[in-house]
């Protein structure tokens, strides 16, 4: 284990959080036999329980497939990466005794390694998290036949085991690493990080892309054309709708909120490594484990405070959710401020600013996840005015109802940005006021309060994934109760079918609310990454002999030189490219099981004359995710490298400041103008059904309120949330690649010809990627 320089006290609080991160898997574990002592429910349940779980698991094995070929490529990649720069002053300190070349070797080996472990563990959260999700919608279907309550608790706790799952192997991995490397940690935490996002950005591409052509072509036919209920079984479409759910925000949002969850402290340690230099204080880098592990008991405890209240109400669940969410704020803000002034308290770091600011910028980060819970909770919840508003815009059409759609988004994504400017200058005047502190030093203190605030903000990670698995939940129990009971008019089975629809409707909430946090945490963690780009920029600079005061972080980023105003331009623009392919995707996957429905009901599905065949709606949408997976990941992990190798690494700077910002405002728009649409929808759905008076299902408002959301569908769970994996892998990308930049940035003479080789190599891997995306579905040209 790592030891230098560590007293007791720190090597027994490392070994604590190692231990706390086994208990959240082991919490975890509890919580899985707990659900699936749950009643199941009557046979026709399980069997439309049963196609749900085989579509689910028959997409994820074929993702799989999709994308090894590239994590193979990748991890030799990270092995070769290390042999081109020199091996870092903190790997030479920790390990004394090693040559450059064995130095180089073990690094390779570890960033490798540490990258399929971080893909690894994120496939792992993903995947028995949407599983016990899958587990948890039958049974939640089976309680809400009798309790509120029950319902409700079955629930959120099946979602809690994917939020532990997070805590517990995000904690872990860190921790290993940490404890076998030391100091030297950073160089394979990359790579833990890396692995994790890519990994991510695969599954909110492919799950986001099968949920929404599903749901968009069930929509399209079934409510707007045909007139039936959304999860109507004779819909051909509607097991692949319920099987998206799982696929998209199950499995896709657990591996976005795992790696946010590892980039933050990759952020945070490279940062703190940083400080140490400064200052020779491990605390920096200590800390932040440390309050990795009082989330997660935190998170366990906030978990009983989520109980149905009197009412058994739509309200009451929305309360419930976030009482517990508040407790584990409380108890954990508490905690950082015991911790901060039992370890942090000394003479030693209180030269240094004093105790106190390391844990206020964790509880500033804790505070800053609660408002933009409620600010998104505001733009989005069936509550507030701008959904009833957009409610209201239905009674003269879709095109304004669309149009108040579209205001409430990009009126959300100002009040967002201005949230984490607000955080931003809180860590100004935390960090940026400790005495004796100027310039590049003052600048990387500010920036590793950025970093605190990202883990603080992520350190309710089980509660934020909880509220998000939640929702797909209640979502698949709704369609297997509807699918279940279709013609059952008794009292027991309205009374269950409100229960759902209640349920359904605060999930819709609590996911666009997760999704928000995943924004904000996605836009702290790429400045975190950014300030580290900074730091590892200049040492690698400092390496090749350029001066202090002519290295990056005494300079800094000028927007005014033409070139990095380019790479400015360039990241700016990309998120915009990679929501059109995104939605492009959708669009003609949509349109397909549009045609496809629509060829079963002309065979007389909807009379009873043949059975709904549901697997074809499923092909298409998997074959559709899996065509866009590869080409998509691609803009992320290439177009930094060609920026870099093209217009130098100052440019590669100005383009991560403008997919930051860029991406960040449009995140949040597709996320919220998409999920507001979507309850509008639901209030509407709630009226009394009055066609006649234009009110309720199979109205005009309705048919309205139907195609807001159908053009909401990709934007809130497809080309949104998948921005936040994006960003972060192209932050990791030049955080990487940076030093190699620096490096041969002066080629010339052969080594020249080598680097503008590899950078046409690479344009042409992008003009491929884009030409893919933009290919048409083999069915729609007329090849199948």
């Amino acid at each position: 284990m790592f030891t230098m320089g560590l007293t007791s006290f720190e090597q027994i609080a490392i070994w604590a959080v190692f231990a706390v991160a086994w208990l959240g898997l082991g919490y975890a574990v509890f919580l899985r036999s707990q659900i699936l002592r749950e009643d199941k429910g009557t046979e026709k349940m399980q069997e439309v329980w049963g196609a749900i779980k085989d579509g689910a698991d028959a997409y994820l094995r074929k993702q799989l497939r999709s994308i090894l070929p590239l994590i193979a490529i990748l991890t030799v990649a990270l092995f070769l990466s290390v042999y081109v720069v020199p091996p870092s002053p903190e790997a030479q300190r920790q390990f004394p005794t090693m040559s450059d070349e064995q130095l180089k070797l073990m690094i390779g080996i570890a960033r490798s390694l540490a990258f399929v472990m971080g893909a690894g563990f994120s496939l792992t959260v993903g995947q028995l998290g949407m599983r016990m999700a899958v587990e948890g919608n039958v049974r939640v279907a089976a309680a809400s036949r009798t309790s509120f309550g029950d319902a409700l608790r079955i629930a959120y706790r099946a979602g809690t085991i994917t939020g532990m799952l997070t805590d517990g192997l995000g904690l872990l991995g860190g921790t290993i690493i940490f404890i076998i490397l030391g100091i030297a940690a950073p160089d394979a935490l990359l790579g833990f990080g890396f692995g994790g996002t890519l990994l991510a950005l695969f599954m909110r591409v492919g799950g986001g892309i099968f949920t929404k052509a599903a749901d968009v072509g069930a929509d399209l036919v079934g409510k707007v054309e045909a007139g039936i209920p959304e999860d109507d079984p004779r819909n051909p479409a509607v097991i692949a709708d319920l099987v998206g759910d799982n696929v998209g925000d199950c499995a896709g949002m657990a591996a976005d909120i795992f790696e946010s969850y590892e980039v933050t402290i990759v952020s945070g340690l490279i940062l703190g490594l940083a400080l140490w230099h400064v200052t020779d204080r491990l605390e920096w880098i200590i800390f932040p484990l440390m309050v990795r592990g009082i989330g997660v008991l935190s998170s366990i405890f906030g978990t009983y405070f989520v109980k149905a209240g009197k009412t058994g109400k739509s309200e009451d669940a929305m309360k419930a959710i976030f009482s517990g969410f508040l407790t584990s704020a409380m108890i954990s803000a508490v905690l950082f401020f015991i911790a901060g002034f039992v370890y942090l308290n000394t003479p030693e770091m209180n030269e240094w600013g004093g105790w106190w600011r390391m844990p206020t910028a964790v509880g500033v980060g804790v505070l800053l996840a609660i408002l933009i819970d409620r600010l998104t909770e505001y733009f989005t919840g069936t509550h507030a005015s701008p959904v009833n508003d957009i409610k209201k815009a239905a009674d003269t059409g879709p095109a304004t109802l669309i149009l108040n759609g579209i205001t409430v988004g990009f009126e959300s994504s100002v009040w967002s940005v201005l949230v984490i400017a607000l955080t931003i200058i809180a860590s100004i005047f935390i960090f940026g006021s400790i005495p004796g502190v100027e310039g590049v030093d003052r600048a990387t203190f500010i920036l590793y309060g950025v970093a605190m605030t990202g883990i603080g903000m992520l350190t309710l990670t089980g509660n934020n994934v909880a509220m998000d698995s939640f929702g797909p939940i209640a979502d698949n129990a709704n369609g297997i109760g509807e699918m279940s009971w279709s013609g059952q008019t008794d009292k027991a089975t309205k009374d269950a079918q409100q229960i759902m629809a209640d349920l359904d409707a605060v999930g819709n909430t609590t996911k666009a609310i997760t999704k928000g946090v995943a924004i904000g945490s996605a836009v702290i963690a790429a400045v975190s990454l950014f300030g580290s780009f900074l730091v590892d920029v200049s040492r690698a600079q400092a390496s090749q002999g350029i001066p202090p005061e002519a290295q990056i972080q005494a300079i800094g980023i000028r927007v005014d030189v033409p070139q990095i105003f380019v790479g400015m331009l360039i990241g700016g623009a990309l998120p915009w490219l990679f929501s059109s392919f995104a939605i492009q995707a959708v669009t003609r996957a949509a349109s397909l099981i549009v045609l496809e429905v629509r060829r079963q009901f002309k065979l007389g599905v909807l009379e009873g004359k043949i059975k709904p065949d549901y697997k074809q709606a499923v092909n298409i949408s998997t074959a559709a995710a899996q065509k866009e997976l590869v080409s998509l990941a691609l803009l992320g992990i290439v177009t930094p490298i060609v920026v870099g190798l093209t217009l130098q690494v100052e440019a590669l700077g100005g383009f991560l400041a403008g997919i930051i910002v860029s991406g960040q405002l449009l995140a949040v728009f597709l996320n919220n103008s998409g999920g507001a649409w979507d309850n509008a929808k639901k209030l509407i759905e709630d009226e009394p059904r009055d066609p006649a008076n234009n009110l309720g299902k199979g109205s005009e408002r309705h048919k309205a309120g139907v195609v807001g959301d159908t053009v909401g569908d990709p934007f809130k769970d497809t080309a949104g949330p998948a921005l936040n994996p994006m960003i972060k892998v192209v932050n990791l990308v030049a955080v990487i690649i940076a030093p190699i930049v620096v490096q041969y940035q002066s080629a010339t003479g052969g080594a020249l010809v080598v680097v503008w080789v590899i950078a046409i190599a690479l344009i042409g891997l992008l003009a491929w990627a884009v030409m893919r995306s933009k290919a048409p579905a083999p069915s729609m040209t007329g090849d199948n």
